[in-house]
């Protein structure tokens, strides 16, 4: 369902959302080749609509599964968040689901780790499966140079919830539930749990969630670092776009630099983050919203920013 707040202000994914959609097409057929695993045809199970205000809505659409990714669901957003990159319609990036859930993680009906121990089973498999799908997902959201908002509308697990924390603002509500289940099953952390949980709520509480199968509700999620802002149920949908449809007013190019910088300052020392500052301030002053920006100051107004 569209959010209600934001009817009339949209219009259908036209050229745009099509070019997205294409792209995703494209991708899914190439990543799940290299993958090795089975593509799910039978219907769209990722939706993407552009607005009008330049938000990029991204809506997981399975949700008999819980929105369980399914490999064509992985593969669709891999492409997709690619897509939205090189559009320059898109200036923010919103991700949600249908249903009481976010995203139940992966679909191991569909996994390579469902394949375990049966005669042929390359254990490559599993790593090249991992690199081309959530990995790759989680990269593209993380490295996107353009805010991500996730409205994360119920349950998001083990990878799901690892795609929500990859967002640069994660919008929740009183029965979201964030869940680690790996451990029960077996598994490894992945879908970059390992490097998102340590930095978000640090390392003896990550090892808490991961190996002993935590779960972290709405408003917990928050005092802990791993959401945003906690809003009513009713209030999920209206609340994440109104804040994305925010960013997507502001001065893209350098909200994408700010991102990495301060994505960077995890990795690496002062020094190195300081050379990146002038760095990407020097590429900032190329852009015409700073122009924009500095007239606005002068004149005493709201700068008007076209994202370029």
């Amino acid at each position: 369902m569209l959010v209600a707040a934001a009817r009339g202000r949209r219009r259908e994914a036209g050229s745009a959302g099509a070019g997205i959609r294409a792209a995703a097409q494209r991708g899914r057929q190439r990543l799940g080749c290299l993958g090795g695993q089975h593509l799910d045809e039978e219907r769209t199970v990722i939706r993407t609509e552009i607005g009008d205000d330049h938000v990029c809505r991204v809506v997981l659409d399975r949700p008999e599964a819980k929105n369980a990714l399914s490999v064509e669901m992985r593969d669709d957003l891999v492409a997709g968040i690619r897509a939205a990159r090189m559009d320059r319609q898109v200036r923010s990036v919103l991700l949600t689901g249908v249903g009481d859930a976010f995203c139940a993680g992966m679909d191991l009906t569909q996994s390579t780790v469902a394949r375990a121990g049966d005669e042929g089973f390359q254990t490559r498999s599993t790593s090249e499966a991992l690199r081309v799908g959530v990995q790759a997902l989680i990269r593209e959201l993380w490295e996107l140079d353009k805010p991500t908002v996730a409205a994360v509308n119920g349950a998001a697990v083990g990878p799901g919830a690892h795609i929500a924390l990859a967002c640069d603002f994660v919008i929740v509500h009183p029965l979201t539930v964030f869940i680690w289940s790996f451990s029960k099953w077996g598994l490894v952390v992945d879908g970059g749990g390992a490097y998102l949980l340590p930095r978000l709520v640090g390392l003896p509480r990550a090892k808490e969630l991961v190996m002993l199968g935590g779960k972290v509700g709405g408003a917990e999620a928050v005092e802990e670092g791993l959401a945003h802002r906690c809003v009513p149920a009713d209030e999920l949908a209206g609340e994440a776009h109104t804040l994305a449809a925010r960013l997507a007013t502001g001065p893209t190019r350098s909200l994408g630099l700010s991102k990495r910088l301060l994505n960077e300052s995890l990795e690496t020392d002062l020094s190195r983050l300081l050379d990146l500052e002038g760095h990407f301030q020097a590429l900032a002053t190329t852009s015409p919203d700073l122009d924009e920006g500095m007239a606005a100051f002068k004149e005493k107004r709201d700068a008007r920013f076209t994202g370029e």
